[in-house]
């Protein structure tokens, strides 16, 4: 069994996949493989926050998002950085009001808000979160 917290037990996509026992991950890794050509890659964080195993979607070197796997549902964080804030911006009053709120209360650091998206059914929030994705590879 998978246990997020060990640092000795490199997940598998399956498995991860059966942790968060939510068929809107294949449909995300599956979006985030025919839009960008990306798969997940594993790494362990040992950010207290965030501590445990996280998915990786990274392009040319740039994270486009890190998953947090969660049991029946996970977070996508993407960075809404210097590069994307004004297309952003521009785009906010087509977005759900989870993310719109999301943002106005998110503090910036850096020129930058790091956005903790949580994705447990195919709503708004789902749509948004790959559109935002989309704002970084632009």
């Amino acid at each position: 069994m998978f246990d997020r917290r060990d640092p000795a037990q490199t997940p598998t996509p399956e498995e991860l996949g059966r942790y968060i026992n939510n068929p809107l991950w294949e449909d995300f890794c599956a979006h985030m493989e025919k839009t960008y050509g990306v798969r997940p890659r594993f790494e362990f964080s040992k950010c207290g926050m965030e501590y445990g195993w996280n998915a990786k979607f990274k392009k040319g070197g740039r994270a486009l998002c890190t998953v947090c796997p969660r049991e029946g549902w996970f977070t996508a964080m993407v960075v809404v950085g210097r590069r994307e804030k004004p297309a952003f911006e521009e785009a906010i009053p087509s977005f759900c009001p989870e993310i719109r709120q999301l943002y106005q209360d998110t503090a910036e650091g850096n020129g930058q808000k790091w956005l903790m998206i949580d994705l447990e059914d195919r709503d708004g929030r789902y749509e948004d979160a790959k559109r935002i994705v989309g704002l970084r590879v632009s």
